[in-house]
């Protein structure tokens, strides 16, 4: 959806923009469809931070989504697409002929009043449909596509993210990821059609620190600005070089670019290429 630009009655609202929010339908969500979330401002069990730059941030619910898409062979009609503050795409309300409702992540195109179908057989390839990797044609764009059968989608589910389906051989297809990597999945796994909804988000520019603070992302400050006792990257008098071969995390291991997939992993023989422009 297009992005909206205010006149800049301020210096924070000269460098911002917005979402136009035009394909919203439907403002409160479904009450059966969402649970309340708890904040943990990136720690763990034991209440030590473990993400750093967490915390705060606006109330929210949970909206329950269905990334299983297994009531099958079931045409289920949009009812609404709906805001998600829990993620950059939106999210379809569809409703089952059995009345049941259920979240989906909304493909881009897709609209009220359009019907849409999970299957684990070969049916019409359009727009929201979820079927098998193995009944896709090659070169199509899909989302939300599942690891393993029957798991749940987990590949490609950000707004505007599309993968594309390269081919199908023996037990695996054949996709293309939004990095470049090109990888292997079992052809019985499920995908949805289409791109992902909200493409536009990654051009938001978010203006001031108080709208990321509303995001619940702290602010991040600069090894370079820190004491050496802080960080590798710090201490010196004015403005200065890091110092280093290559930059580092607070605690001394390296940072930006350096390749943090464990080596061996039983997932490396179904990564055909990996994504470009990183070393190890």
């Amino acid at each position: 959806m297009p992005i909206k630009i205010y006149k800049p009655t301020s210096p924070a609202r000269r460098h911002s923009s917005v979402d136009a929010f035009l394909d919203i339908t439907k403002a409160e969500p479904e009450k059966s469809l969402i649970v309340i979330k708890k904040k943990k401002a990136g720690r763990n069990v034991a209440g030590k931070i473990t993400v750093r730059h967490r915390g705060g941030g606006a109330k929210k619910y949970l909206r329950l989504i269905d990334f299983k898409r297994d009531k099958w062979d079931q045409p289920a009609k949009v009812q609404a697409i709906e805001y998600d503050p829990n993620r950059g795409a939106r999210i379809a309300l569809v409703v089952y002929p059995d009345g049941e409702k259920s979240y989906n992540l909304a493909p881009d195109g897709l609209k009220v009043g359009d019907e849409i179908i999970s299957s684990q057989k070969k049916i019409d390839v359009k727009i929201g449909n979820a079927l098998p990797l193995e009944y896709i044609p090659i070169g199509f764009n899909i989302h939300n596509v599942e690891l393993v059968p029957g798991k749940g989608g987990q590949l490609a589910r950000g707004a505007g993210v599309v993968v594309m389906l390269m081919a199908v051989e023996g037990k695996y297809a054949q996709l293309k990821m939004p990095s470049g990597e090109i990888r292997l999945v079992p052809k019985k796994c499920l995908a949805t059609i289409g791109q992902v909804s909200n493409p536009d988000r990654r051009l938001i520019r978010w203006g001031k620190a108080g709208r990321m603070r509303h995001r619940g992302i702290k602010p991040t400050v600069r090894g370079k600005a820190m004491n050496p006792v802080d960080h590798p990257h710090g201490g010196g008098e004015g403005s200065h070089p890091i110092g280093l071969k290559h930059p580092k995390t607070p605690w001394g291991k390296p940072a930006l670019g350096f390749i943090t997939r464990k080596l061996g992993k039983k997932s490396d023989k179904f990564i055909l290429k990996r994504r470009p422009s990183k070393k190890r």
